[in-house]
């Protein structure tokens, strides 16, 4: 169904609606017009993720002049994420029957463990065992070494999505399983994909690191547009992921090789 919240015509997938889910949406849709800051709460299994998902994608969509670009949905665990675009998905099927509305296209991004499709590095086991396995292969170092001699190693699927990068995916709700269907399709790594997808979509989904973490956001999310909106979901966790972000771990193994690397210097030095 569709209705009005103030002068914003709202798509919602479903036929009812609770007083609260409409209350949860004018407070939201009054902090986008003052492009400002909102905090909002819920109880539990009252609908304030369709709600806010309705409001914002139509928001978007409006073709109002001052309307955000694209929508930055901060989950913390992969099973929130594919929850969120599940929700998405309901949501673009209304789009796609209503006449008057074009249908937006969706992107989860996760990391390459959860992405990956190429058997010799996804069976590597942890996460970051599957980064350098990655690495290993599509480095721009290891490609060049590889164009002279063929015996080297690299990975199919980024080597054909680097011979297709210009392509881009049609409108519709991508879920992690759902990129993995396209780049075993086409022969496309879907963790690249995702990343050169993010700056098309409306709608973004991914954890909260990729906005966070600075040595990640400055790889992943730095070709953003700055008229978006940016969803933390669950954001009590939003300190402890920052802490992590921000924090190094030592082995005493490590701090003991640089003294004695220290006084070997000050021996010279002397």
């Amino acid at each position: 169904m569709k209705f009005q919240v103030e002068d914003l015509t709202v798509y919602f997938p479903y036929e009812h609606i609770y007083p609260e889910q409409y209350q949860y949406m004018l407070e939201l849709k009054r902090a986008m017009d003052a492009k400002g800051h909102c905090l909002l709460e819920m109880p539990t299994g009252t609908g304030k993720t369709i709600a806010l998902l309705a409001l914002i994608v139509s928001y978007i969509l409006s073709g109002r002049p001052s309307a955000p670009s694209k929508l930055i949905y901060c989950t913390r665990t992969v099973h929130e994420m594919e929850k969120v675009l599940s929700e998405l998905r309901v949501l673009h099927r209304l789009f796609v029957e209503s006449d008057r509305q074009q249908p937006f296209l969706a992107v989860g991004l996760s990391s390459r463990k959860n992405l990956c499709i190429n058997e010799a590095v996804n069976t590597a086991g942890s996460r970051d065992s599957v980064d350098a396995g990655c690495r290993k292969l599509t480095a721009s170092w290891v490609r060049a070494l590889a164009s002279e001699n063929p015996n080297i190693p690299t990975c199919p699927f980024f080597e054909e999505y680097e011979r297709n990068s210009d392509a881009l995916l049609p409108a519709g709700v991508y879920t992690l399983q759902e990129l993995r269907s396209v780049g075993r399709q086409k022969g496309w790594c879907p963790y690249f994909l995702a990343r050169h997808m993010i700056q098309f979509a409306n709608v973004v989904v991914y954890n909260y690191q990729y906005l966070l973490d600075p040595k990640v956001a400055g790889i992943i999310s730095k070709e953003m547009q700055r008229e978006c909106v940016v969803v933390f979901d669950e954001a009590h966790n939003i300190d402890n992921v920052c802490i992590e972000a921000l924090s190094v771990n030592v082995r005493q193994q490590t701090l003991d090789g640089a003294s004695r690397n220290i006084s070997k210097m000050s021996q010279i030095v002397e």
